[in-house]
């Protein structure tokens, strides 16, 4: 279209029901399926829609009807694939039951979680899917619920709140794993997650709420309880890279008197980073240092040994969200049995037994 070309008129109810011949109270009730009209009137009316290429006033049919057709979700961070495959999952089912999705990513920065929120309130979105960035900052999630809006979490719980969460077990699986790496002969494993969690200690009373990261801890001490070793809580580092960046964390494992043997990575963006930090410490996997990760990516399979993995089925967790989102949505019953999902343990060759002169090299 050039500069000068007049721009189109957008077409209204008015110009279908006149095309169908109808009123624009019918034309309204037909184009929003709401209230009494017949079916001679509504092929009319959608036929004339069709020929006028019409396209429905969102925020108008939502005042009619008091549904948006949207779903809000809100994550930390959809660079880290966990997300963006969940998102997919959440997106393809929306999309099935005729909703759309808006999305906001927050840099699991809690402001601007909550921010999020506001906005997506604001917009009058049906229901909120959330993958809580803390589990200590949660006002603006009550807030949600106390809303009366729709609400499922993704990947993690939170402590009283009252609502679903569509997350994998993690702790049998998290326990086998951690199990193997002490059959491999390593007793000084490291464990680094984003998770926000203030102080943590090794103590069974510390809660860090329901979320795959208290489950991993969990499976972690159970293993080291069995083996009737202390679990090595000075390698296990939560709230990475707030402040301080994932490599130095890497540095600080791999240094010192007693060092990490292993390293376990709680995601796949954290493994990046851990990989990254070791290819620049001129270190192998699995002669210097054993490394397994959480969340099993296309990549892992391609590294030179294939990465060690904890594998979880992340689109259909997404699905269920939403699923669960729209059940509530539309009235439908819940089914807080499909939101728990299997993991497993994929062994492959970043698994080695410990190097012993590993602190000659760093």
């Amino acid at each position: 279209m050039s500069a000068s070309s007049p721009r189109r008129r957008d077409v209204t109810v008015a110009d279908v029901a006149r095309e169908a011949k109808v009123s624009k109270a019918q034309a309204a009730r037909a184009l929003g399926d709401y209230g009494a009209v017949s079916d001679e009137v509504r092929s009319r009316v959608l036929a004339a829609a069709a020929t006028l290429e019409y396209r429905p006033n969102e925020l108008a049919r939502s005042m009619n009807t008091g549904r948006s057709k949207t779903l809000g979700v809100v994550v930390g961070d959809i660079e880290n694939p966990f997300f963006s495959l969940a998102m997919r999952g959440i997106s393809d089912t929306a999309k099935a039951q005729g909703f759309d999705v808006i999305l906001i990513n927050t840099g699991e920065d809690v402001i601007a979680e909550a921010e999020a929120v506001r906005v997506l309130l604001d917009k009058r979105v049906d229901g909120m899917i959330v993958a809580p960035a803390s589990q200590l900052s949660t006002r603006h999630l009550h807030d949600v619920v106390e809303s009366g809006r729709p609400l499922v979490l993704l990947d993690r719980q939170i402590p009283g709140l009252g609502v679903p969460a569509a997350m994998a077990k993690m702790d049998d699986t998290a326990y086998e794993a951690v199990t193997h790496l002490i059959d491999t002969g390593h007793t000084r494993i490291g464990y680094i997650s984003t998770l926000e969690a203030g102080n943590w200690s090794s103590s069974p009373e510390t809660d860090l709420g329901s979320n795959p990261v208290s489950e991993r801890l969990a499976g972690m001490r159970r293993a080291f309880h069995t083996a009737g070793m202390p679990i090595p809580e000075d390698l296990i580092r939560l709230s990475a890279g707030k402040p301080q960046p994932i490599h130095e964390i890497v540095q600080e494992l791999l240094s010192g008197p007693s060092p990490a043997t292993a390293i376990v990575a709680s995601d796949s963006l954290i493994a990046l980073d851990v990989l990254h930090t070791l290819q620049n410490l001129n270190l192998s996997i699995p002669d210097d240092v054993s490394f397994m990760m959480y969340d099993d990516m296309p990549w892992a399979q391609l590294m030179r040994p294939p990465i060690t993995v904890v594998a979880q089925p992340v689109y259909d967790i997404g699905a269920a969200t939403a699923e669960a989102l729209l059940a509530q949505i539309l009235g439908q019953p819940a089914k807080p049995e499909s939101l728990l999902f299997p993991s497993k343990l994929v062994k492959r060759g970043s698994i080695g037994v410990p190097n012993t002169r590993l602190r000659t090299l760093v």
